[in-house]
């Protein structure tokens, strides 16, 4: 049972990576629903060296639909990746009509190799998931992040359970979304997933009142007691 932690700082990594993630989805901007992380933190993070290190690839926040520029960023992200070290990338890319563009998807995982490819939750919004699924495992893909395309996991078990049996060995489905203690027994029970995603993020506090006056926003970093109980409830299966 895989346990992969979306982070958007090196003290959440390195708090994931001591807590027992197997995996963690670096991130920026998580008011964008996470974009490429800069360079420095990708390499901060690669120096934890127990723990694989997965850069979401998506150059900016909105939807999976990219331009030829912003297609270059993103190929160009996926060589830096691969210079770094990491283990793999994170990303997705779709047609105007939320279909899996599979030609430059494959593109993206082939220049990846041999790093693993993530396909994230731009599935969560394509019209036949089905359908999506057999795009994905076609393009070379090793897993897809998902939440049954519902707003929680909790709320797409049968999809998901689905989706686990469609795929059979041919590709991972990883459950993600408001995963915690509290349900990820149930989520893996009632679907089969092997792997499971999480962010059990937490905001750390600006103690000078000027950081919040004049908008500088907060510090982000994750549960760690979360994600022990999650590990431990993991290894039960």
């Amino acid at each position: 049972m895989q346990l992969e932690i979306c982070v958007f700082s090196l003290e959440a990594a390195i708090k994931a990576s001591q807590s027992g993630a197997d995996r963690i989805e670096l991130c920026a901007n998580p008011a964008d629903g996470g974009t490429t992380p800069n360079i420095g933190l990708i390499k901060a993070a690669r120096k934890i060296s127990n723990l694989k290190i997965f850069p979401i690839i998506r150059p900016r926040g909105g939807n999976f639909c990219y331009s030829d520029a912003e297609f270059e960023i993103m190929k160009e992200d996926i060589r830096f990746a691969k210079e770094s070290g990491c283990d793999g990338i994170a990303t997705g890319i779709l047609n105007r009509d939320h279909t899996v563009d599979e030609k430059r998807l494959k593109e993206l995982v082939i220049l990846a190799e041999p790093l693993e490819v993530t396909f994230i939750r731009a599935f969560d919004v394509t019209p036949d998931p089905q359908k999506a699924l057999i795009s994905i495992i076609e393009s070379g893909c090793h897993r897809i992040l998902t939440s049954g395309q519902a707003n929680r996991a909790t709320q797409a078990l049968p999809l998901l359970k689905k989706l686990v049996k469609i795929a059979g060995n041919k590709i991972s489905i990883m459950a993600g979304s408001g995963i915690n203690p509290e349900n990820v027994k149930s989520i893996v029970e009632q679907t089969g997933v092997q792997e499971i995603h999480a962010s059990v993020r937490t905001t750390i506090p600006n103690e000078d009142p000027k950081m919040d006056f004049l908008g500088f926003g907060n510090q982000l970093s994750c549960n760690e007691e979360q994600i022990i109980k999650m590990r431990k409830i993991l290894d039960t299966f």
